[in-house]
Parts: structure tokens; sequence; C-alpha cells
């Protein structure tokens, strides 16, 4: 019998499971509530992981208990060495694999995106955050803990934004945008006043705000110029990420994987991409972007196989299937 084995990307806004056997058959896949340990702790965090395995177990038609011989868990918002540490015992604790890898989750997108497993990863989902690895095995990541280390960007930033530009458009604080008009209807209100005036009360909570970013995004593609330059600005950040990890890791004169993952940059925003192209080539012409095509719980089955010594026909097996399949919708309850 094949092992089993468990890839996990956890995001911001979701955890995307997938149950697999090491001769690349992808079982089932099961995607939950996000990884948010700064925000709910760490053992809250891990015990949701955990029931969303035993899910995927039994989404498999197989018993909850069944051993899984390697769990990849590559989680957004363990962004530390001690972070990565402390899930790992948890998750240990839990017994969710005979053998666990930690990691964030932008190394999810760099291990799915570049060939060798070396290079810089971007993911751009409801936040930011980018790491790079050398050749030789060096890294380079960033603090990301917010705004108190700089950190602008992904559809959540955006989308706040754009709320703020149409709202300073109907103050008199800033030029005029299509913003106003396109953003309430959303939430089924009647201006970007009462939207703000909701999140403010805490009738509608901040992250409900990501789902305005898709509009920013297309205002923006029809020419309007305040959208236009959020996105841009957003671009400009994800540059400015990629040249200063390919600069700490003395990577400007190599040519080097540039992985852009994450759902604000692989939804087909051109305008986005476009800028980031331009802007590269300019200020670090070797480096090679390119988007990822596959979901990045793709990165944490190839690390997983790895790990198990699966077969390189096992990876690219279910890495098609990865790619072929419909991700699932987010789970109403947790399991």
């Amino acid at each position: 019998m094949p092992d089993l084995v468990v890839g996990v990307d956890g995001g911001s806004s979701k955890t995307d499971l997938v149950l697999a056997d090491t001769e690349g058959r992808l079982l089932s896949w099961v995607r939950g509530a996000g990884t948010r340990p700064h925000t709910e702790g760490m053992e809250i965090t891990t015990e949701r992981l955990a029931r969303l395995g035993r899910h995927a177990l039994t989404a498999a038609g197989l018993p909850d208990t069944t051993p899984v011989s390697v769990g990849s868990y590559f989680l957004a918002n363990v962004d530390r060495r001690a972070d990565e540490r402390l899930a790992l015992g948890q998750l240990t604790r839990l017994d969710v694999a005979d053998r666990i890898l930690v990691r964030n989750d932008t190394l999810a997108v760099l291990q799915a995106g570049a060939p060798d497993g070396w290079g810089v990863a971007v993911v751009s989902g409801a936040g930011i955050n980018a790491a790079a690895i050398h050749p030789g095995g060096r890294s380079a990541r960033f603090l990301s803990l917010g705004d108190i280390t700089g950190d602008w960007g992904g559809g959540l930033a955006v989308a706040r934004a754009g709320l703020g530009a149409a709202v300073r458009a109907g103050d008199g604080r800033g030029p005029a945008t299509r913003l106003r008009q396109e953003l309430p209807g959303h939430f089924g209100l009647r201006s970007v006043e009462s939207v703000a005036l909701a999140v403010g009360s805490g009738d509608l909570p901040m992250t409900a705000l990501h789902g305005l970013a898709p509009l920013v995004f297309a205002t923006a593609a029809g020419g309007d110029p305040v959208a236009r330059g959020i996105v841009e600005r957003l671009g400009d950040e994800i540059v400015a990420m990629v040249t200063a990890l390919l600069r700490r890791l003395r990577l400007l004169r190599t040519p080097t994987p540039v992985v852009l993952g994450g759902g604000t940059l692989q939804n087909d925003q051109f305008l986005l991409r476009d800028h980031i192209s331009g802007c590269l080539a300019t200020q670090a012409p070797l480096a090679r972007p390119r988007v990822l095509d596959v979901p990045p719980v793709a990165g944490a089955l190839r690390e997983a196989l790895l790990t198990a010594g699966a077969p390189d026909s096992a990876q690219r097996r279910l890495r098609e299937a990865v790619a072929d399949r419909k991700p699932p919708p987010l789970l109403a309850t947790p399991p």
C-alpha cells in the first residue's frame, strides 16, 4: 500500500489541504478557514488544521484515524523561526502525521513554481509576503508584521485603499473616481460612506472588504486613474520586495526565477502583471518573473512527496491532478 501524504497551503483568508498518496493520486481536497495564529493563537490554528486533516480522510472514504506518513504545512502568518517551531510542536502533539514540515506559505509558491527549488516567491492574496532561497541554500525573508514593519499590499490593502479613495473623492480631499459608483453595490449599500460607517460600527467586519479588491482592479482596467494608481502601488510594492531579496542574496547578476502567486496575481490581472514586468526589466533585468499556473498547495504537496521519497512520476501526476481539479468551496462549518 502506498503511504499517505498531506500538503497544506494556509493563507490568511483560506486554507487548502490535499490528501494524496505516494503514487501521486489525489484522494481528497478540502478548504477551511485561514491560518491566523497572530490573532487567534497557535493552539486554535493547529487544532483547526488537525480537524481539517481528519475531514480530508473522511472525504476520501478512510477512517479519520488513518496514519499519514508526511504532512507538509506551509502557513501564512508563521513568519519567524520561532513560529515555525511552535507550530511544529503543536502539530506533533496533535499527531497529524509521522513526519511534519512547517514553512511559511510563501515558500509553497516557490516550490510550486521554481523548477529547481530556488529563486524568489511573492504571495499576494488577502495579504502580501515574499521570500527567497539562494541556489546555495541561504534564504531571506521579511519580518511581515503588518503596518509596524512597513508592509502594504494584497487584496485587503487594495480594497481599503479603494474605499478610502472613494470617500476622499466625495468629501473634496481627492480626485473624482468611478470607485464611488462601483464599490457600494457589493454590499447592497447606497454609498461608500455607508460602507465605511458599517465597518466603523462593527456591523461589517474589516475582512469583508477583501471582496472589493476585484472591483478596484476592474475599475483600473476600465481606465480610472485613481484605481490604476492603487494597482500600480501594489505592483511597486511587489517589485520593491523582489529587488530587496535579490540584493540581499546577491542575485541581481544571476538569472533568477521570480514566482508570483496568490489571488491578486493569479487572477488575470494583466495591468498589475505588466507593471511588475516593466519595473523589473529596468530594476532587475535578470529576474525571470512568471505567474504560478497551479494552486500554491501544489508546492506543499511537492515537498511532502520529496520527503516521503516518492518518484518524480508521482509528483508530475499529482501536480496535473491539482491543476485540473477545481478547488472546493470553503467549508461553511469547521469540521
